[in-house]
């Protein structure tokens, strides 16, 4: 008999998260466990520990995983992570396997698009394209009211598109990737290669005495919202360059939103602003067709988990 209730579980390089989550997306319980990245099959046996540990209070009809990498058409095989160490694991056969229940893989970009495209931002929407600006640059793409997978199951991997030809090298091994020019990393790493050689940046590096590899995300944040010109700036060079990459996404794909989240995306207008400004610069037949919407997303950290969870009922 159905519970009407799936277990959602989204898997990162830190932190294993996982939720009950109801057929309208409320969540009735929810835990997390620390990730063991770099063993594989210790990250399934700690997915289907927290999976029982859930299933304990509500027992539930099936588990969508998210998980970050390269996840085949089979809904279960992850080809390739570049933060964990799986290639060609069959994460999802393995936690059915010690679950007992049935169990549905998918990206974990896709999973949380799909989230805010039920649920939050994106709801009011038939087509919808989510950028998540965090360490890199993900999200997912949703067309006709279905997550576009591709033909064999990686579609959607946004921070990979060419920014600048022969620009910075990427971890995917490609260079010029907008996940260099556009993520929490490359904040970071702007703000620390000017902290020590631009004097605009000298309150910046006075907030953590000096050392600039104390630098972070959240601080650049902080020192903008306080009115550090320099910190503003920053931010301001991230959103152009998410904008000129959202801006040749929606020639393609002619969404009616672009939802932005991930924890730079806690900016908000500094980082939408110049972001909106970019996209509008570089949008193709611009002033002669209808423009998406750009909004933030409105699930926070569990659009994953929830996501996730509605997807192992599709």
């Amino acid at each position: 008999m159905s519970t009407g209730l799936t277990c959602g579980i989204d898997i990162g390089g830190t932190k294993i998260a996982g939720a009950l989550v109801a057929v309208d997306g409320t969540i009735t319980s929810e835990a997390r466990v620390v990730s063991p990245a770099s063993d594989p099959a210790a990250i399934e046996a700690a997915v289907a520990g927290l999976v029982a540990q859930l299933v304990a209070v509500h027992p539930v009809d099936a588990v969508g995983v998210g998980a970050a990498g390269y996840v085949a058409s089979d809904r279960s095989t992850v080809l390739f992570a570049p933060n964990i160490a799986w290639r060609r694991e069959p994460l999802g056969a393995e936690i059915a396997r010690l679950t007992g229940l049935p169990v549905v893989v998918e990206n974990d970009g896709n999973a949380a698009a799909w989230g805010e495209f039920r649920f939050g931002a994106g709801r009011e929407h038939h087509d919808q394209l989510m950028v998540t600006v965090g360490t890199g640059v993900g999200g997912g793409v949703v067309s006709g009211g279905r997550l576009v997978r591709g033909t064999h199951g990686v579609a959607g991997e946004i921070g990979h598109l060419r920014l600048v030809p022969d620009g910075r090298l990427c971890g995917c091994g490609n260079h010029g990737c907008l996940e260099q020019y556009g993520s929490g990393s490359a904040l970071v790493r702007e703000a620390r290669e000017q902290a020590t050689t631009n004097l605009r940046a000298r309150d910046l590096l006075d907030r953590v005495g000096g050392d600039a590899s104390m630098i972070n995300g959240p601080l650049v944040t902080l020192a903008a919202r306080e009115g550090d010109l320099f910190a503003i700036e920053l931010l301001a060079g991230l959103g152009d360059a998410l904008g000129q990459g959202i801006a040749s996404l929606c020639a393609v794909l002619d969404p009616g939103v672009v939802v932005i989240g991930g924890g730079v995306s806690d900016a908000g207008d500094l980082l939408l602003q110049p972001l909106r400004a970019a996209f509008e610069r570089e949008l193709t037949g611009r002033g002669f067709r209808p423009e998406a919407e750009i909004r933030l997303a409105q699930m926070g950290g569990r659009a994953g988990v929830v996501g996730a969870a509605d997807l192992a009922r599709v």
